[in-house]
């Protein structure tokens, strides 16, 4: 499975060492793929079996991280103070996104 790890790099980015929220991570992580391959039109599934690009795991760790950081609605993590930030992020997801998009007319 091409998804495997992301548990693992998710964690390290949002600094977590316990199991406690892997359930939840998980959760995040599939809606971040699922996300990933509904923008760069590619069929559902794709990443199960095909390499990830470090563009797109880059991007799926970035918005589960957001995710996480954000589940009480706010925009979360160091950022609360930035009433921007929730924009940012999404923002800079789609750009990573759309580096590995098909361009289908």
């Amino acid at each position: 499975m091409a998804t495997t790890g992301l548990l693992d790099k998710v964690k390290q980015n949002l600094i977590i060492d316990h199991t406690a929220d892997d359930v939840l991570l998980n959760s995040y992580i599939t809606a971040a793929v699922s996300y990933a391959e509904s923008y760069q039109h590619i069929e559902e599934g794709y990443y199960t079996t095909n390499v990830m690009p470090a563009t797109t795991e880059q991007a799926i760790i970035m918005l589960v991280s957001h995710f996480y950081e954000s589940r009480d609605g706010s925009t979360g993590g160091f950022f609360a103070d930035n009433v921007s930030a929730s924009q940012q992020v999404w923002n800079t997801v789609n750009l990573l996104l759309r580096l590995d998009r098909d361009w289908k007319v």
